[in-house]
């Protein structure tokens, strides 16, 4: 079902954001020389390129192959590869993955793929969107479809758990979690919510013909409005993020 696609000049010009508030996972990760690194969800390569630079071994992966292209203009091993499907067994010392996770519907299939490919005790280290994440502008993109006689909440594309949800998963997959952390991250937006919306929202706008999709982003943007834009101006999404760092079992 899923209709989103991938812009690397797009997703910097409008969302450069998401690499720059992913310092503090890297920091997480507490990323070593020598080691052979997975990035899981890579994008355009932006915080790859940190790993890089601790002296890491670096195998990034995406399933865009516009973003994967992308990565590989920065001198990085980038390979397209579905999340659900890892391709690897026993290469890594750890799986990093930023602002990713939440667009991989099957997530225990990610986990069992990120198993296989750890070595023991190798770090899964993440973080991503979780519960209540942009719920005020899910609200509005479904409500708008809704609205048009489309069910917006079938258009959903984003897995956004609870701690203890994710951590059940983690554990079941074979996983010790050392840290789980949901906090709200309130995010200024570098422009108009309508370029977040064009970013990120594919799967609400291709469900309608293209002549109906300017309508249906103006009458979003009236509805967050009130409710996201500051009185400077700013837009300001409504991000919820969880941040999570666990070991592999023997």
């Amino acid at each position: 079902m899923s209709a989103q696609s991938w812009d690397p000049d797009r997703y910097a010009k409008n969302a450069r954001f998401v690499s720059d508030l992913g310092l503090p996972v890297v920091s997480l990760l507490a990323p070593k020389a020598g080691e052979k690194i997975l990035d899981l969800g890579c994008g355009d390569g932006a915080l790859t390129v940190r790993l890089v630079q601790c002296g890491c071994r670096v195998v990034a992966v995406d399933s865009s192959l516009a973003q994967v292209e992308g990565a590989r203009r920065l001198g990085l091993d980038a390979r397209v590869a579905d999340g659900h499907a890892l391709p690897f067994n026993d290469e890594f010392d750890a799986v990093f993955s930023n602002a990713a996770l939440h667009w991989m519907g099957r997530p225990d299939e990610v986990i069992a793929g990120v198993h296989r490919a750890l070595r023991s005790p190798g770090r899964f280290v993440g973080e991503f969107g979780g519960h209540g994440c942009v719920q005020t502008l899910r609200v509005a993109l479904v409500e708008a479809l809704n609205r048009r006689g489309i069910d917006g909440e079938a258009r959903v594309p984003w897995y956004f758990p609870t701690p203890a949800e994710y951590a059940a998963r983690l554990e079941k997959g074979g996983f010790r979690v050392d840290s789980m952390m949901l906090f709200p991250r309130p995010t200024p937006l570098p422009g108009d919510v309508v370029a977040w919306l064009e970013t990120f929202g594919e799967n609400f706008i291709h469900a309608l013909a293209p002549p109906e999709r300017a309508g249906y982003l103006d009458e979003v943007r009236r509805d967050l409005e009130p409710k996201l834009r500051s009185e400077s101006g700013t837009w300001v999404a409504d991000y919820v993020r969880l941040r999570f760092a666990a070991a592999k079992g023997d």
